[in-house]
Order: C-alpha cells, then structure tokens, then sequence
C-alpha cells in the first residue's frame, strides 16, 4: 500500500483516481474489516459515495471486499458524509462513505467509521498493521476487478435519518419568511439541505447546480465564488447563502451581502447558539475563540478531526455539551444536546447542515442579521491560501528548518519581509506545522496539507487588510519555497 501512492491523511486514506485502482481500494477495506474483530458473518457495513466520477467504481470495489469477507454490503446510495456516519452510530454498525471531499476530481478517498464513529489515530495503525491476502486471479494486472461488480440496490433510510434529524430537532416552521440561496454546484448535500430548509419553513432558491464535478474548499474559497456570492447577493433580497464542500461535512455560509464567512468564524457562531460548555478546536482557528469568553472551557489540538474528537471524548468527563469545529467549518457534536424541549443525538464528526441552521436560528433569537452577528464578535481576521503541487517532503523539510535552533534562515526570511507590518517574532508554536505569532499582533501559520501535496498557509490579524497583505507576502515567501518545474 506503501508504493500505491493512496495514503491515510487527516481522515481517511486519499490519492490520485489512477492509483485507486479496484485492488488498492479492496485491499484497504479489506484491512479495515479485518481490524473490526467483533464482527460476525452476515453483519451489515453501509456504504455511501459523493458524485464525483469515480466514486461509483469505488464503492463496487468497497461493496466487493465486504461480500469477500462474508458481510452485507448496504449501498445507502450518494448522501453527505456525516448522513452516513450518523446512521452508523444509530444502527452500532460500521460505514464507510467514498469521497475526496474538497479535492479535485481527478483524486478520491475513502473514509472508514467504526460502530461508534470514524476511526482515530490508534485506529489507523491497525489498520496498516493488517495481512491482507490477494486471491489469484482476482484483478487484472492493471488492479481491475475481473468480475463485473453491482452495487446492491439503493436503500434511502440514512438519507431520510439525517433529513429527519434536523426536522424533528428544531422547531416547526423556525425559518418561515427567510429567504436562502443554497448554492449546489456538485454538494452531495444539497438536495438533504433543501428539504431540510423548506420543511423548516425557509423560501429556499437553488444556484449553480452542476452535474460537473466541483471542488469547493470552504478553507480557499475559489475567487470565483467570491465574485458569484455578490452577484446572487446583489441580485436577490437574500438572508443567508449556504453551500457545502463536496461531501457535505464542511459548510459555506454567506451572510445578506455575499459576503463568505471564515469556517471557524461560523462554527464559533454555532457552537455559540448551542451553548456548549467546551470547545474543541484545532491551533489554525481564529482566536476570537477565546477572547469572545463564550465557553467556560476551550482547547487547542493538532489540525484534523481525529485529533478534535479525542480531545471531545476528554472534556466529556467534565462538560455538559462538548462541541468543537474546524477551520473548515465543520462542526463536530461530541454530546447529545438538549434545547428547545427537543434532544439531539451526538455526532461526533464533521457536519455542514448544523452550522448554518444554527445560525440563521441565531439570528432569530438576537433579531438580528448574519453579518450583525459577525459585528458582534471579537474582531480577529483570516485569510488562508495554498500552493498545490508542492511535495509534502519538501514541506516538512522546510519547516523543520524554521525552527530548528541550527538553522534559522527561513525564520529571518520570514522576519525581513513581515517586519515592518507585523514586528519581531515572539512566539512558535510546533503542534501542527509552523504557527508563528508576531509583536503587532499578526500570526503566521505554514503547515503542510494532510490530504494532498499542498503547503497551506493560514494568517490573522486585527484587520482585514493587514491579514489579506500578510497572506500574500507568506503566499510569496512560499512560492519562493517552491521547487522548479523545469
């Protein structure tokens, strides 16, 4: 699996189309099974996918290595991430959902979840450690099943679960005279949302709808986006606009001028309306987190949802309601919550719907708008942006460099061109990447993708200009970094 360049990253394993082949997909479902040592003969594993191209193939792949280990394959069709995981938990069986999330079509991943949710670290290992044995005659040379593969019939009820979720949770009707423009483009998500939406009231209008794939990162919102949401902003008396990433565990929400929120800005603002006692949060989230004094208890973990949930299944021991979210947006529920006479089930991995349904009831309770809500909290910017294509051994390399006591060229690097805008280093922090807080205020973070090979750079500041102009000085530095294509 080593040499088949699909990897684990922050959650789940991910490469390129062409090297996820049948039998590298078999094999590592395959391992997967294998690490699940409670399981028996006959026992039920859903399965589930996003609409990229390849996905279907896939999941027959996946479908195939279930049946060979003597359990039923459950094809719950193409539904949101989090819709597949929440059933899991609801039915103690394991899932796995096939999806690259927010890459581009020409990669794809598979993400596994255990009967009690997606798999961590530890679990990881495991899986790696397994012995999987090949039948011959099994693929071809080229990794292709030699035997046509149907995925079992369509079975709708971890879609209508999830849809349901929401419905019975909030109130009847909560969102009647909101107007919402759900952006679809290629969100496995979206026709749940727009249920969801209208059942709850709101007069929801559909945009850009396509049956093209299209790779929506709510953490580099694509320019073109930006453009789109002012256009469709300044066009229609929206109050909130709402999308997701590809499989639907990250949100995008704009508020009444198209103006795109920060994922981690809307996940404090949904945590808020929940009123979680703790918060988990990864080092690259927005550090109004703190200075809002929202939360009795908050804390800070490496980038990734595994990371994020070992730190929830902690402050579980200590807390009522534990939530956390990413930078991305996704929000993670690591309690039941109780509100409004109704309880909602725990789910602890990424979710989109839940963020902007809570903020648009936010916005109901403060009677206010989304961009007021913005207004009211403590005023720290982001800005982030990414090189592709930049080896991740590179990257790793480089940062190393940036801190290590022997070698501080990068670090001066930094500090020459940053200087007059944002003072001296004065602090580093190593628990994910490089995140490097300077004496005007401003933080510089550099840290490679976990997904792909990318060099992402997150920046913060007191304004928004100071952090557009510290991104793109790093964005600079980094292109600087990067090794020649000739």
């Amino acid at each position: 699996m080593e040499q088949s360049g699909v990897s684990f990253g922050t959650s789940g394993v991910r490469g390129l189309v062409v090297d996820m082949s049948d039998e590298v997909c078999w094999v590592y479902t395959t391992a997967f099974l294998q690490a699940l040592n409670h399981l028996k003969a006959g026992d039920e594993i859903g399965i589930a996918g996003d609409l990229r191209s390849s996905s279907p193939r896939i999941m027959s792949a996946v479908a195939k290595a279930i049946t060979d280990k003597g359990f039923k394959a459950v094809n719950y069709g193409t539904i949101p991430s989090p819709a597949i995981a929440l059933y899991g938990l609801y039915l103690s069986c394991p899932t796995i959902m096939v999806t690259g999330s927010h890459i581009p079509d020409d990669r794809n991943g598979i993400k596994f979840n255990k009967a009690d949710g997606e798999i961590l670290k530890i679990d990881e290992e495991q899986i790696r450690a397994q012995v999987v044995e090949i039948p011959a005659e099994k693929f071809s040379e080229e990794g292709n099943l030699l035997t046509v593969v149907m995925l079992p019939e369509f079975n709708n009820a971890a879609e209508q679960h999830y849809i349901q979720r929401f419905i019975n949770f909030f109130p009847k009707n909560c969102l009647q005279g909101k107007r919402i423009g759900l952006y679809e483009h290629s969100s496995v998500a979206r026709d749940c949302l727009k249920i969801i939406l209208t059942t709850l009231g709101a007069e929801v209008i559909s945009l850009a709808r396509s049956d093209i794939f299209v790779a929506v990162d709510t953490e580099a919102i694509r320019a073109e986006d930006v453009k789109l949401a002012k256009q469709w902003a300044g066009t229609n008396q929206f109050d909130c606009l709402i999308s997701t990433d590809g499989d639907g565990d990250r949100p995008l929400v704009g508020d009444e001028n198209g103006v795109w929120l920060r994922g981690d800005i809307a996940g404090l603002l949904c945590t808020k309306y929940f009123n979680a006692d703790a918060v988990v949060t990864p080092v690259s989230s927005n550090s109004a987190l703190e200075l809002s004094n929202y939360f009795t208890k908050t804390l800070r973990t490496r980038i990734g949802s595994p990371f994020v949930i070992e730190a929830m299944q902690q402050l579980a021991i200590e807390a009522e309601i534990v939530m956390g979210y990413e930078a991305n947006g996704g929000v993670l529920q690591g309690t039941e919550i109780n509100k409004n006479g109704q309880v909602l089930a725990a789910l602890p991995t990424r979710d989109a719907a839940i963020v902007p349904l809570a903020i648009l009831m936010l916005t109901l309770e403060k009677q206010t708008t989304v961009s007021a809500l913005l207004a009211s909290l403590p005023q720290r910017f982001t800005v982030s942006d990414r090189l592709k294509a930049f080896p991740t051994e590179l990257s790793t390399k480089l940062l190393f460099e940036m801190i290590a006591a022997d070698n501080e060229t990068n670090l001066i690097n930094i500090e020459a061109i940053l200087g007059d805008i944002a003072g001296k280093p004065i602090a580093i922090d190593s628990t994910d990447g490089v995140r490097i807080t300077f004496a005007k205020g401003g933080i510089v973070h550099f840290r490679p993708s976990g997904n792909a090979p990318e060099l992402r750079c997150y920046n913060e500041a007191d304004t928004e200009a100071l952090a557009v102009q510290l991104n793109n000085d790093c964005m600079q530095l980094m292109r600087s970094w990067q090794p020649s294509t000739n």
